[in-house]
This record gives structure tokens, sequence and C-alpha cells, in this order.
């Protein structure tokens, strides 16, 4: 019979993702107002925001970094959202009053998400279920 060796309990935790901008404070302000963060820290043109429990709580936070030319082309990673003290339709209508803009990557609109961008053209995806906050 062999034996596994014990591995440790974690290895890695999700801290922080880290965000190409070409305006860092437009765009954290709108992350902000969707997630209900706050800014935690500005260094070097890049903007921090995050929970009131700030880095290294329950959730990670959100860095948005100067750059002159943002990647262009398909994003390979993108953010969904749910709403948490309300239901989706309310939810997007915040989200197109905050600067929100609806998306078309294809979707046939039978979809329980809406994709959206933010102010830069990122996209995300407002799902239909609620979080508890």
């Amino acid at each position: 019979m062999r034996f596994l060796p014990t591995l440790p309990v974690m290895a890695c935790r999700f801290s922080e993702l880290v965000v190409d901008c070409r305006d860092p404070e437009a765009l954290a302000a709108f992350w902000a107002a969707v997630l209900d963060y706050r800014v935690l820290s500005r260094e070097e043109g890049a903007v921090e925001i995050g929970p009131e429990a700030g880095f290294g709580g329950p959730a990670p936070t959100l860095v948005f970094g100067p750059v002159d030319d943002p990647t262009p082309g398909k994003l390979r990673l993108h953010i969904d959202v749910n709403p948490t003290d309300r239901d989706q339709d309310a939810e997007l209508e915040r989200l197109l009053g905050l600067g929100a803009t609806p998306a078309d990557v294809g979707q046939t609109g039978n979809e329980s998400w809406h994709v959206l961008a933010d102010p830069e053209g990122n996209e995300f995806c407002l799902l239909r279920r609620r979080l508890e906050p």
C-alpha cells in the first residue's frame, strides 16, 4: 500500500487582480462603486481598491495600473459580479447608470447573465443569482 506525502492545507490565495488601464483614477472609481469598495492606496500612478477589511481580507483587491496603450484584442480574463441586495434587473440598471455599457460577445440572448463593458471597454458579466454581502 502506497501513501501520498502530507501536503500543506493551502498553497496560495487569490489576493489581488491587476488591471492595466489608461485612467486608473476613473476606472478605480467605477469599480469601487460597482463593488462597494474603497480606495486603499495610491502609488506611482496606480490605484488599489478593496473592501473595508483592506488587503489580505476575505475578498481580493483590484489594482489599476497606468499604461499608455493597454493590450489590444480579446481579453483572456474577465470579472463576474453578482447582486447582493437587489435582483439582476435592478442591478443592471444601476451598473448602466454608473457607466457600464452592453457588450456583444456573440451571446444568443437566452443567457441568464448580461455581458457589459466598463468605461475602458473591459468586459464583465452580471450574473443572475444573489450572493450574501
